[in-house]
């Protein structure tokens, strides 16, 4: 089946399947809005399994436009491996592993909100062991995950020339039901490493002169190891007080075009004001 061969025989592919339990009951226009979401993300579709009675008929006792394609030792061994039980539902992503994470991810959430599946309480967590990098394929290079500053693992520095994609960074995040509240890194404190890292990410020396030569002389003259978060207190109280935007939280909310729609921000600049700044307006062409 070469929707799932494919992505699962690719170094850089994913097959993941996400069992919905007592899912069955999803009618096909509801699997297919569910399609239409994962797309969203990039997902070309989105394969099911329906386990109607497999406990009694096995193979028979199932229902899905892909079972056609699968041999019965590989159903078998979705059922074990899901767990999934009569009533059930199977969801299957299979693509790219960046395209498959985020739209199976965004599913999972997605289904535990219209299931009502979410469980009450508090569950936080700490996000480790990031990629260092990820791949530009548009313009064939690598860029960084989080920013060129974060230091990568000590014991695996050799991988910035050998394996770039298999190097993990010293980044870390807070994340409390699902919402990002902190984040931050230990930073590269030495030279060379980051005149290592700035070569992988095509950035020349005279580049990083230019750019970041100010950071570079510190890094000569020597700093220490160094790191930190950054709390967003913005969406602790808004997890905390039940709300489902930001926006309802802050005290002087803006637009997506950072208009106020309070202060009516931002107001006409008047010539004396413009003058003083030395700047100048120009109509548009």
């Amino acid at each position: 089946f070469k929707v799932f061969s494919g992505p699962a025989q690719d170094p850089k592919g994913r097959v993941v399947a996400l069992c919905l339990p007592k899912g069955g009951d999803l009618t096909r226009r509801e699997i297919d809005e569910y399609t239409k979401f994962v797309g969203i993300y990039g997902a070309k579709g989105l394969a099911y399994i329906k386990v109607n009675e497999w406990a009694a008929k096995g193979g028979e006792g199932l229902q899905s436009p892909i079972l056609k394609f699968l041999p019965d030792a590989t159903v078998n061994d979705i059922m074990t491996r899901t767990g999934a039980q009569d009533g059930d539902l199977i969801f299957f992503g299979a693509d790219r592993a960046s395209v498959v994470n985020e739209a199976i991810g965004a599913l999972r959430v997605r289904l535990g909100q219209d299931r009502g599946l979410m469980e009450p309480g508090w569950r936080p967590l700490w996000v480790v062991d990031f990629p260092m990098f990820e791949h530009d394929a548009a313009n064939a290079r690598w860029a960084a995950l989080h920013h060129p500053f974060t230091a990568p693992k000590e014991d695996q520095l050799d991988l910035l020339e050998t394996d770039p994609g298999a190097c993990l960074s010293r980044a870390y995040d807070c994340v409390l039901n699902g919402s990002e509240i902190g984040g931050g890194s230990i930073r590269i404190h030495r030279d060379a490493v980051q005149r290592r890292v700035f070569q992988l990410l095509n950035i020349s020396d005279q580049q990083a002169e230019d750019r970041f030569g100010f950071l570079l002389k510190a890094l000569r003259f020597g700093c220490p190891p160094h790191g930190g978060i950054a709390f967003g207190l913005d969406r602790l109280v808004m997890l905390m007080t039940g709300a489902t935007s930001i926006r309802d939280v802050m005290a002087f909310p803006k637009t997506q075009t950072a208009a106020c729609l309070m202060t009516s921000a931002p107001s006409p600049v008047d010539e004396v004001q413009l003058k003083e700044l030395g700047l100048r307006l120009r109509a548009r062409a």
